[in-house]
């Protein structure tokens, strides 16, 4: 297996059909997909199981227990794409926001960097024309403010459309990434930028859910902004695991 994409699901019946068309459209060789599913109640896994009829073995469905959040779900992803044997691991969000071709522009930038983040925020990328102000204010807000407290020089850190090589998810502690929310994205570049790994923003441009209904609530933006504080003070910067 030369690249898995790992999607976490949660409710995304109506998105993971188009989402794995569009992706093995791309006819990129060895392209896996991986669904990681909280216990969907819409029936996400058995959509994606139904998949392997169309694209038979390309297409691995991961069941959680509950819906435990996004970070513990990407854990999870990360385990078992290093357990498949994927070469190049890209992680993407399964609402169709993540524009499908930008993945090989993606996958393109790890013969030069480690850690490839699509980016909204610089030249080239941008966001749906139906955000508001207030939506930009709030996204942009949050970015200088994790880029202030961690010194990422990143600017979407909260970019959930990243690829890794094999080997910076090997060395990454899974162990020691708690967090549940958003923030998850920025604590994984902390810690690979902090293990000296070289980081690449590539830009997109992200599009709003076509169905379904977004996961972000008060209690994801409150662990984000105490969870920055922590990972910064608490310990220091992280060490490479040995």
């Amino acid at each position: 297996m030369h690249t898995l994409v790992v999607v976490p699901t949660y409710n995304e019946a109506q998105n993971i059909p188009e989402l794995a068309s569009q992706l093995f459209a791309l006819g990129l060789p060895g392209l896996h997909l991986l669904v990681v599913d909280d216990n969907s109640p819409d029936g996400t896994a058995e959509i994606a199981d139904e998949l392997n009829q169309a694209y038979p073995g390309r297409v691995h469905v991961l069941r959680r227990p509950a819906k435990g959040g996004l970070g513990p779900a990407y854990v999870a992803g990360f385990r078992e794409a290093l357990r498949l044997g994927a070469e190049r691991v890209l992680q993407m969000d399964a609402d169709l926001s993540h524009p499908t071709e930008a993945v090989p522009r993606l996958l393109d930038a790890l013969d030069r960097c480690d850690v490839a983040i699509g980016s909204r925020y610089i030249p080239g990328g941008g966001v749906d024309q139906e955000w508001g102000l207030s939506r930009k204010a709030m996204s942009r807000g949050g970015d200088l403010y994790v880029r202030a407290v961690l010194g990422l020089p990143v600017h979407d850190t909260k970019s959930g459309f990243k690829a890794f090589r094999r080997e910076v998810l090997e060395r990454l502690d899974l162990d020691s990434l708690q967090s549940k929310g958003f923030i998850f994205q920025a604590e994984v570049l902390y810690r690979c930028r902090a293990m000296g790994y070289r980081l690449q923003e590539v830009p997109f441009i992200f599009y709003d859910r076509r169905a379904g209904r977004s996961k972000l609530n008060m209690a994801i933006i409150t662990e984000a902004l105490w969870r920055s504080i922590l990972l910064r003070w608490s310990k220091g910067p992280p060490r490479p695991p040995k």
